[in-house]
């Protein structure tokens, strides 16, 4: 790692993470914003943090959390928060699962799983981020009629996300045609890692799903 980007690790990281309290209580995401935002996003394994740092900009009004284990791409993204002096974002360096389980329910507006490892291997399709466990879990946290955005450019891992999403009942798709699937939102910005097609497939899949309301309207 630069090592400027290592200093950002050392003295702007600790600013912006979000430390959960003490205990096993609920936590709303609010409270860990200077400005109380009028929603709250999440991304889940943010990669290099383009996408997570132009919502941040597009939605001044909405605060944003990313969580990503990986520690070049959280630099990397520190340092774009730095150059755009983005104020509306907390992060969490380390696996969503833990901070899931203590978010308040209903607390989310928005909930982001772009392009994660696909994990090819069949022997590794447990390590797949989207699965029942977390779809349930994000579930909980997500807001009646909050939207579920997920892409993949992996064609298997494609099949597998339509079949756990589509068996889960508190998701609806919100597509009605083709396009609304193979073509992307005017508000999801392209990504360096898109333009190179790594899985060499026919490109990404852009999933928009809907949070179903608990009482069933």
């Amino acid at each position: 790692m630069r090592p400027g980007r290592e200093l950002l690790l050392e003295t702007v990281l600790p600013e912006l993470s979000i430390v959960l309290p003490e205990g096993d209580g609920p936590v709303d995401p609010h409270i860990w914003f200077p400005a109380a935002p009028q929603k709250v996003w999440l991304e889940i394994g943010f990669g290099a943090g383009e996408h997570l740092a132009w919502q941040a900009a597009e939605n001044p009004d909405v605060g944003m959390v990313g969580a990503e284990p990986y520690l070049n791409g959280v630099a990397r993204l520190l340092s774009e928060i730095i150059e755009r002096d983005l104020q509306n974002i907390c992060l969490l360096a380390d696996d969503v699962r833990p901070l899931l389980a203590r978010l308040s329910a209903a607390s989310l507006a928005r909930v982001f799983v772009l392009f994660p490892d696909p994990w090819p291997k069949l022997r590794h399709h447990q390590r797949r981020i989207v699965n029942t466990p977390m779809l349930d879990a994000l579930a909980h946290v997500m807001e009646d009629g909050a939207e579920l955005r997920v892409a993949t450019d992996d064609q298997s891992y494609l099949v597998w996300m339509l079949r756990h999403l589509e068996a889960h009942p508190a998701f609806d798709w919100m597509a009605n045609r083709m396009a609304d699937w193979n073509t992307r939102p005017e508000d999801w910005p392209d990504t360096r890692y898109e333009g190179k097609n790594r899985s060499g497939g026919p490109g990404a899949t852009f999933l928009r799903y809907r949070r179903v309301p608990r009482n069933g309207g």
